[in-house]
């Protein structure tokens, strides 16, 4: 029991990297990506994993964005309802965070092709900027899908009775 791999020998293993390079804190990574789930990996790559936390979360963004903006492309109903009660001005924003989640994809790409700590750590501080940058615009453009939503649940439920 003694050698395994938790959340303290992790964040252990984080901070000497977090002071080489720069790196945001444990804590600001771990609350908008959930680092602390890398730690049930025992690893002598600690920086990424982190990455691996960071692209789950800018992928699956990356990816939801890219259905609204391309109904035609995913099989759910939900998704063409979003897509199909947006302005052209909600979707412009949404495409401007969806061009700057593809180069944080095509970056993860050459990180999954050869390894480098050095990569990897300027790969987290970057994204790590951006995600500040760009969970504001998410933040807005979730409520403005909420709220057309909403508009269009009540408009089909009045045109459904009436």
């Amino acid at each position: 029991m003694e050698d395994k791999f938790d959340l303290a020998k992790f964040k252990q293993l984080y901070k000497p990297m977090q002071v080489k390079y720069g790196l945001p804190e444990f804590e600001k990574l771990n609350e908008d990506f959930e680092i602390e789930k890398a730690a049930d990996n025992e690893t002598d790559f600690v920086l990424r994993e982190v990455r691996k936390y960071i692209a789950d979360k800018v992928i699956n963004y990356f990816r939801f964005l890219e259905s609204i903006l391309n109904p035609s492309s995913s099989p759910s109903l939900f998704i063409f309802s979003i897509s199909k009660t947006l302005n052209g001005a909600d979707k412009e924003k949404m495409v401007e965070i969806y061009k700057k989640l593809a180069r944080v994809e095509v970056q993860l790409m050459e990180l999954d092709v050869g390894y480098s700590e050095e990569k990897e750590a300027k790969f987290i501080n970057e994204t790590y900027i951006l995600w500040q940058e760009i969970k504001k615009e998410l933040k807005e453009i979730v409520d403005i899908i909420r709220k057309n939503w909403d508009n269009k649940a009540e408009d089909n439920s009045k045109g459904y009775f009436g």
